[in-house]
């Protein structure tokens, strides 16, 4: 089972397992109960506990409002050299760029073009979950920290990009942070042994990659960010896409309404959402 988020009619937001049919939803805890003692909800799943029927609850990301979605850039070596470094050596230390809460949204969502872009891009993810607070911590402290994976689509409106050195408005896009349910990272293991990520456009394989090529891995990053910023539980970080994206390729291939796109990680399950203009912007999951 999984975890993601669910809001019903007059409650507060919440925490639920996903069952693996994928049919029916187990709630667990509303959102800031869960996030204040995370493994201890993790360790005492109840698989006989309520159900209801998946179809008929929204879904929305399981992420507290206040939570750092802390992103790394240019991860991957063959994603580094069709982007901005070319040839160039790489930097010692991970660029890290932040997403807002309010850019994310989930499996199944529409995902709207902004007025002024031609089409999205896609850069398929693995997620990393924090489920502890993170003080210059050590690499080792760092990935043990780390209470979940998910997979995770960190659409970019390339344009808005690309026009200054900053890259905050290109990635903070509405609803174009697709966030799949959460695995326990226990059921996961080191991300270094290799997760396969494919990203497919209409059905078509259009990037594809491993885990276990990462430049910069997650304990690392974690340890370095937290040496100037005190991490906290359900806080998050998009680990970097590999190569294969949309805006690189000649002729460049950016997602336009009707497209659907799927993200796909082995063992972390798959999130798809659909492409539509700019009329449906809404930002429909933020807190």
């Amino acid at each position: 089972m999984r975890i993601i988020g669910i809001e019903r009619p007059g409650r507060q937001r919440e925490v639920a397992w996903l069952r693996d049919d994928g049919r029916t939803v187990s709630p667990i805890a509303e959102l800031q109960a869960f996030w204040r003692e995370p493994q201890r909800w993790l360790e005492h799943r109840n698989t006989g506990g309520s159900s209801l029927p998946a179809n008929g609850i929204r879904r929305v990301p399981p992420v507290l409002p206040d939570a750092r979605v802390l992103c790394v850039g240019l991860n991957y070596p063959a994603h580094a050299a069709e982007g901005s470094y070319g040839t160039q050596a790489l930097p010692s230390h991970p660029t890290i760029f932040a997403r807002f809460v309010r850019s994310l949204s989930v499996d199944g969502a529409s995902l709207p073009v902004p007025v002024d872009e031609e089409g999205l891009d896609w850069e398929g993810e693995v997620m990393a979950w924090l489920g502890t607070r993170l003080v210059d911590a050590s690499p080792v402290e760092a990935q043990e920290a780390v209470i979940g994976y998910s997979a995770f689509n960190d659409v970019t409106a390339r344009r808005a990009q690309k026009r200054t050195s900053q890259w905050t408005l290109g990635k903070n896009a509405d609803a174009s942070g697709v966030l799949g349910p959460m695995t326990p990272a226990a059921e996961v293991g080191d991300l270094a042994h290799g997760l396969a990520i494919r990203t497919r456009v209409n059905g078509q394989l259009v990037q594809e990659g491993s885990t276990r090529d990462m430049i910069y891995p997650v304990g690392p990053t974690l340890a370095h960010i937290s040496r100037t910023i005190t991490l906290e539980p359900g806080d998050l970080l998009a680990t970097g896409t590999p190569a294969g994206v949309g805006y690189a390729r000649y002729p460049p291939q950016l997602l336009r309404p009707g497209d659907r796109v799927e993200v796909e990680v082995d063992g972390l399950g798959a999130v798809h959402n659909r492409i539509v203009d700019h009329h449906h912007r809404r930002t429909p999951f933020g807190a």
